[in-house]
């Protein structure tokens, strides 16, 4: 098996960031859905400590868009088309998909990326939802396949 030299680099490189991403998440107890509930309690015990890991996530990605970013002259309609939905607006689907996350977030206390990063730890919650997303991945796409 022959391996290039850019794609052992590109592969590495996605799995240091996953890896320093995942590490975040456990840090943060993102991972424990008993933290992730008393943040989303708002009229309760709320702990707002989850509130500081994402103004550092925005932080880290507003730094990273600024120095990334192409100058206006050098972006290409297919730039544009690649971050933007063909509608361009607010449908059903959208909100639908919304209202799922976001119940689904609130009653399990967990949501894709620490689910997945609690797989790794063996918690019972995150095999029941890892589970029900990825039975949710193929219904979405069986529900809304070309017939």
């Amino acid at each position: 098996m022959v391996f290039k030299a850019s794609s052992m680099k590109s592969n590495f490189s996605s799995f240091a960031f996953g890896l320093i991403f995942g590490l975040g998440l456990v840090i943060a107890q993102m991972t424990n859905p008993g933290k992730v509930k008393a943040f989303l309690d708002v009229a309760g015990a709320w702990d707002p400590s989850l509130a500081l890991v994402m103004v550092g996530a925005l932080m880290t990605l507003s730094i990273l868009q600024y120095l990334i970013r192409k100058p206006p002259e050098q972006i290409q309609d297919s730039d544009q088309q690649a971050c933007v939905s063909p509608k361009g607006m607010i449908d059903a689907k959208l909100i639908t998909g919304s209202a799922i996350f976001g119940i689904g977030w609130g009653l399990a206390g967990f949501c894709p990326g620490p689910a997945i990063v609690g797989l790794t730890s063996g918690l019972a919650g995150s095999y029941v939802f890892s589970g029900g997303m990825i039975i949710g991945f193929f219904l979405f796409n069986w529900l809304h396949s070309e017939r």
